[in-house]
């Protein structure tokens, strides 16, 4: 049953004329990628909250990435915008002279942009304490969060996709997109036809293995590339046909076990600053007995946000979730992190008895979530002292700089708009706010279910939005 309501009055100058509710209703009705697939559309004043227009507003649906909406507004009210993750190296054992008789550890508290420069000034400031000859072993700590690093929806085909990277509470990025838990794998054609690619990985270790199957091939040929990883194994597949001289291609490829894989690189970084480890390297737990010997603090919650929500970044969605968990409920879980949710968003202006929440990213089709509840949320949060910083971190319509357009650099750059993407197979979602020309904002939730082509329902999107301004704005 389709539930279709548009209050007959104005709620603000310029609002919604007479013929809005037959033009929407038309366009969803007649659209042909709209045939067979579920439209929910909410559409509220940002000054008083009150519905101007909603279209199966109160059915549940799948959000996508728009659930990273929720996720930070329950980040932003728990932890405040100041809010900074660390990360420790500590020690254990009788320090003499350049000798530490003892282990030295690397504990993680769930840094969701640690990077190898990172690392290295960490491994400088072991080396600045006089330390040169470690007579123990070099052991990592991601104890912070439990040790399931995959969400339980996610499918098996996307456990090596940048998308959909395990999570730890010790963690790396190849670069400051910082999707955490990937390496970044660059492939440029050969010199000649017939040649093997050049490959290239950021942040390599010894036991990172690349396994080059792409061929050279003329300038005039099809781009054919398979990029992949072994399951259970840090072994990437790269295979295919690269045209000659065509623009290098470049791949963010999640790694299996990534606290092994940064307690790799933190080793290479203690030899390169003369650092001899007599021990091994491996998992394990920090000694409450231990001490600091240096540490490292990410930037504020209020700049991780921007690639979190601008750029889409999956891999922060879950690390809050898991922090939210740890600090809130002692337990570095989904499940903990997700029963915080579930008690902060009424405090929010979101009703959670309609929703079905599991993960932080939206990358389970199992989330469900009413558009009517999303604009809910938008609304309410305008009276939060972190709002401007919430708001801030959404991408920007047909704004060309990455870090300020983010998802909708390439969409409406006609339109005041800012607002949340979402994509999943099947699925598309904008959810944001519109500002008027007559200085006013109305909040908007568009969730697209079922349907065929998902990228297809981007230009849906874009012409409903475009819908509701020219109306608003008194052009029809």
């Amino acid at each position: 049953m389709i539930l279709i309501s548009c209050p007959a009055t104005k709620s603000f100058a310029g609002g919604f004329d007479e013929t809005f509710q037959k033009d929407i209703q038309k366009y969803i009705q007649e659209e042909p990628i709209l045939k067979g697939a579920l439209t929910g559309i909410s559409i509220r004043s940002a000054r008083n909250g009150e519905v101007l227009f909603e279209y199966n507003g109160d059915v549940r649906m799948r959000p996508a990435s728009n659930l990273k909406l929720l996720t930070t507004a329950v980040s932003l009210s728990i932890f405040g915008e100041d809010y900074r993750f660390k990360t420790e190296v500590r020690i254990k054992g009788e320090k003499s002279g350049t000798f530490l008789d003892g282990n030295l550890y690397l504990k993680g508290y769930g840094d969701p942009t640690l990077l190898k420069e990172n690392l290295s000034q960490l491994a400088k400031d072991v080396r600045k304490s006089g330390i040169t000859n470690i007579e123990g072993d070099l052991i990592a700590d991601d104890s912070w969060f439990d040790d399931i690093r995959l969400s339980k929806d996610l499918v098996w085909s996307d456990e090596s996709a940048y998308y959909g990277a395990q999570i730890s509470a010790l963690t790396v990025s190849p670069d400051d997109d910082y999707d955490t838990g990937t390496v970044l794998v660059t492939i440029s054609s050969g010199n000649r036809v017939g040649e093997p690619a050049k490959i290239q990985v950021s942040n390599k270790t010894k036991n990172l293995k690349i396994i080059n199957q792409v061929v050279t091939v003329s300038p005039d040929s099809e781009k054919e590339l398979f990029i992949g990883r072994e399951h259970g194994t840090n072994t990437i597949i790269i295979k295919g046909l690269l045209p000659l001289g065509v623009t290098a291609e470049k791949e963010w490829v999640a790694i299996w076990e990534p606290t092994q894989y940064v307690l790799e690189l933190f080793r290479e970084e203690l030899v390169k600053q003369g650092i001899n480890i007599s021990g091994t390297s491996k998992i394990g737990k920090v000694p409450k007995d231990s001490n600091i010997l240096t540490n490292h603090f990410s930037a504020p919650l209020s700049e991780i946000l921007l690639p979190f929500l601008k750029l889409s970044n999956n891999g922060h969605g879950e690390m809050l979730v898991k922090q939210l968990g740890r600090v809130k409920k002692g337990e570095g879980s989904w499940e903990k992190g997700i029963e915080v949710m579930y008690e902060q968003l009424p405090k929010l202006g979101v009703d959670v008895k309609s929703l079905m929440i599991r993960d932080g990213s939206g990358i389970s089709h199992v989330n469900l979530i009413p558009a009517n509840e999303l604009s809910s949320l938008l609304f309410h949060i305008q009276q939060e002292k972190w709002f401007p910083v919430f708001l801030e971190s959404l991408p920007v319509a047909g704004y060309k700089e990455k870090m300020i357009g983010g998802t909708l650099r390439d969409r409406m750059g006609t339109l005041n708009i800012k607002a949340k993407t979402g994509t999943l197979t099947t699925v598309s979602s904008l959810c944001g706010y519109l500002k008027t020309e007559q200085g006013e904002t109305v909040i908007f939730s568009i969730l697209l279910n079922n349907l065929l082509d998902e990228e297809k329902g981007k230009q849906i999107e874009d012409e409903i939005v475009e819908i509701v301004s020219q109306h608003v704005n008194g052009s029809r």
